[in-house]
């Protein structure tokens, strides 16, 4: 793209999925450049809706018909024998179709001298077929065509996110300019016109609210699990949800300026600084390759030239070297280990999107959690309600669940659901002159008396007499804990108290406590909720740390310290505020039932059934994979050194060859298998 014409510069953001050129140019032009990898291109404000639909069978068909002749092979071998031109024609089929990419790149790099694993692969698969061991030749191909297909599914799939992100804020609003209303596309949305924005509709873009008051559902944005009064003069942000009232906010961004434009960049610049990393055996192959090429030919060479020694003997000597050379039990040592312990894990309910976060998790030293959704349920819940007339409470609960039933306030649906457990039956009270102040509370008449429940300050409001200070120093004590309180009473008195807050998961303290039990030296709370809320929760499950009232950017800049000071970091959460953060943990862990897709798509592990207990097995099960792994590239290594060490006394013979290379695939496909032993405890 770069040799285009009109392109000054161009770059790939492999993670994101995401080309930025610099130039003139069209996109019909850069896609033909990249034809060779059936490259489609869209514009990056335009909604992507060519999702892949390929077929299973289209997209890995030719590994499927490669094992078809493999067996195909290895069936015709048995009955006519393994030289028969039958079994070499689908030995050589097999080869052919599995490993077509692989020679390809393979053979290239070896015209450039550029030694990796492909190259390696090329020399031994050529190897192994001119010596006659098709079937040795063919399995190799089906091994790497497979660990091809698991890394770029991985790939596939962690490239949603930023699609998922770009569908949270509506693509159009309902804009008034010089004085008339219009459906305009948020890119025509200038800064200073007049947003409206009716309940039950997202806002489209940033700005502050002109006129009206509303509860903002903001958890999107900010992780507040409760929704925020938002009234004249209060900052708004694109993406949050508007539940109650009609709202005018004045536009003070663009839409590429706006808060959620603001985390979709940081997800991608997340996802940039995480290239793909080479795996251990990539960067091995590079000294591993030429090493055997070079003593496969000093073996089949130097004892004819030197010693006089027989050229058929010792160049038979030589190709067995290559055949010991081929790196089977190398290129299945991680990948085994690994697709054993990812199915393990989805058995056991936790989706693992890849072997280098494996990896990664059995590495951690500190984690850091998002409260709503995580730590806590993410649902509002009565915590306590507290009754002045203890004979009277179950009376009181029904009064206050009959004035919410007529609110859309979400902490009624908590004091409904309260009344609902309690058997306060609140349907059957009638409600008349029932009003709404929003923002602030709710008052009606039942009977002959009106009565009125709301925050404490729309009580001091509507009553004849201020709160006693017992009851002032009672709702300060709850709200020091993290609770919203509503006050039930009439003009004369205050009847009772109901305690709303979010449900803190009745996992969370354990599932800490067997965090730090495995070694975990630090967990970390990052919420967007107030101090007080974050304190109180914080005590209640262990967590070492906090940190409160973080905007998504502060969030990612937390998890970017956390990795300085210990090396490997988690991040688990559930919300879209949490995206970035999730981007740039080592390992991003989603709660995988309330979490957002984008969340969900952003991580790289999924907790999925939205169980926190899980996350000490995924612990216990990635610390036992990468120990595997270690074991078995150590093991698989060292038998390749002691085959070619037979060299020296002329011992080595093709048998020996195939028993070293062949043997090792078992043993350490076994070693891995071990992995299905670890149990969810």
């Amino acid at each position: 793209m770069k040799h285009l014409d009109g392109v000054s510069e161009a770059n790939v953001n492999f993670g994101a999925s995401k080309l930025t050129v610099y130039g003139d140019t069209t996109i019909e032009e850069l896609e033909k450049a990249g034809a060779f990898e059936g490259l489609k291109l869209i514009p990056e404000n335009q909604r992507f809706t060519n999702e892949d639909k390929q077929p299973f069978i289209q997209k890995y068909g030719n590994v499927l018909l490669s094992v078809v002749f493999l067996i195909m092979g290895w069936s015709l071998g048995q009955f006519y024998g393994e030289e028969s031109i039958l079994s070499v024609l689908a030995y050589l089929a097999s080869i052919a179709i599995g490993g077509y990419r692989l020679f390809t790149t393979g053979l290239k790099n070896l015209m450039r001298l550029e030694f990796d694993m492909r190259t390696l692969m090329t020399i031994a698969i050529i190897g192994a077929a001119f010596i006659g061991e098709w079937g040795e030749g063919a399995t190799v191909v089906i091994l790497f065509a497979i660990s091809e297909v698991l890394e770029s599914y991985s790939m596939d799939k962690a490239r949603q996110s930023i699609r998922s992100l770009m569908d949270i804020a509506p693509k159009e609003a309902l804009i008034k300019r010089n004085g008339r209303e219009m459906q305009v596309e948020i890119d025509d949305i200038r800064i200073g016109d007049i947003m409206i924005v009716k309940p039950g509709q997202k806002l489209a873009m940033d700005g502050i609210v002109e006129k009206g008051v509303s509860a903002v559902n903001q958890a999107a944005i900010t992780g507040e699990s409760v929704p925020v009064t938002k009234q004249q003069n209060d900052e708004v942000y694109a993406g949050t949800l508007n539940e109650e009232g009609l709202l005018e906010v004045r536009v003070t961004k663009l839409a590429e300026d706006t808060t959620i434009a603001k985390i979709i960049h940081l997800v991608e610049e997340a996802q940039a600084e995480r290239a793909p990393s080479q795996a251990f055996v990539d960067r091995f192959a590079k000294y591993y390759t030429p090493a055997v090429i070079l003593v496969a030919i000093l073996t089949a060479v130097i004892p004819p030239l030197l010693f006089n020694a027989e050229w058929s003997e010792w160049v038979y000597q030589g190709l067995a070297v290559l055949v010991v050379g081929c790196p089977c039990a190398l290129v299945i040592s991680t990948p085994v280990s690994i697709v054993t312990a990812i199915g393990n894990a989805a058995r056991n309910g936790v989706l693992i999107k890849g072997g280098i976060y494996l990896e990664e998790m059995g590495a951690l030293k500190a984690i850091a959690f998002d409260k709503t959704g995580t730590l806590t349920k993410g649902r509002p819940a009565v915590t306590e309600f507290i009754s002045f007339k203890e004979e009277k409470r179950n009376e009181y609960l029904k009064l206050i669940a009959a004035l919410e039933n007529g609110s859309q306030h979400p902490l009624a649906s908590a004091i409904m659901k309260q009344a609902e457990e309690e058997k306060a039956d609140y349907q059957s009270v009638e409600v008349e002159e029932f009003t709404s102040v929003t923002g602030k509370g709710i008052q009606g008449k039942i009977g002959f008396t009106s009565y009125y429940a709301g925050s404490p300050a729309f009580m001091e409001e509507v009553r004849d007499y201020p709160l006693s200070e017992d009851i002032k120093r009672t709702i300060a004590n709850l709200q020091n804990e993290g609770q919203t309180v509503i006050v039930l009473g009439t003009k004369e008195e205050v009847l009772a108290l109901a305690a709303v807050a979010d449900e803190i998961r009745e996992s969370s303290s354990e599932v800490v406590e067997k965090l730090y039990k495995l070694g975990i030296n630090k967990t970390i709370m990052l919420t967007g909720d107030n101090r007080g809320t974050a304190a109180a929760i914080a005590k209640r499950t262990n967590i070492s740390d906090t940190a409160a009232e973080l905007l998504p950017q502060e969030k990612l800049a937390y998890i970017k310290e956390l990795r300085e000071s210990y090396g490997k970091v988690a991040m688990v959460g559930d919300g879209v505020n949490d995206a970035p953060a999730l981007a740039a943990s080592s390992v991003g862990i989603a709660m995988g039932g309330a979490g957002t897709d984008t969340a969900l798509e952003t991580a790289d592990i999924a907790l999925m059934g939205d169980d926190l207990r899980k996350l000490p097995f995924t612990v216990k099960l990635s610390r036992k994979a990468l120990f595997i792994i270690k074991q078995n590239i150590a093991f698989s290594l060292g038998i390749k050194l002691l085959a070619l060490l037979l060299v020296i006394p002329g011992w080595l013979t093709l048998w020996i060859a195939i028993f070293a290379d062949m043997g090792a695939t078992l043993i350490v496909t076994l070693n891995g298998l071990r992995l299905l032993r670890v149990k969810d405890k």
